[in-house]
C-alpha cells in the first residue's frame, strides 16, 4: 500500500523559503519517478516538478529557478526546497507517486 506523508509547509512571508518533505513507504522508492503538485483555493491541480529515477528533473514554468526537486533514496525521501516564494504559490502541495495524489498534501502560504 502506497503511502506517502508530506511535511513543512506554512505561513511565510513574500520572498520566503520553505523546504517540503514527503516520505513514502509500500513500493521501492528508488524505482519511481516522483513528482510535486499542487492545488491553490478553487484550482485544479497543478503540477510544479518531476525528479526521474535516474536523477533528471524538470519544473513548470512559473517556478523555474526559484524550486529546488531532490530525492533520497536511501531516506525514501522527496523534497521541494521553494525560495523566492510568491502569493501566487500558495496551495496544498503534494507529493506524487501516481495521479491522484495519495497523501494529505501540506499547505503552503504566501502572505504579501
Amino acid at each position: 500500500q502506497v503511502q506517502l506523508v508530506e511535511t513543512g509547509g506554512g505561513l511565510v512571508q513574500s520572498g520566503g523559503s520553505l523546504r517540503l518533505s514527503c516520505v513514502a513507504s509500500g513500493f521501492t522508492f528508488g524505482s519511481h519517478h516522483m513528482s510535486w503538485y499542487r492545488q491553490a483555493p478553487g484550482k485544479g491541480l497543478e503540477w510544479v516538478s518531476t525528479v526521474g529515477s535516474g536523477g533528471i528533473k524538470t519544473y513548470a514554468r512559473s517556478v523555474l529557478g526559484r524550486f529546488t526537486i531532490s530525492r533520497d533514496n536511501a531516506k525514501n525521501t522527496l523534497y521541494l526546497q521553494m525560495t523566492s516564494l510568491k502569493p501566487e504559490d500558495t496551495a496544498v502541495y503534494y507529493c506524487v507517486k501516481d495521479l491522484p495524489p495519495a497523501g494529505q498534501g501540506t499547505q503552503v502560504t504566501v502572505s504579501s
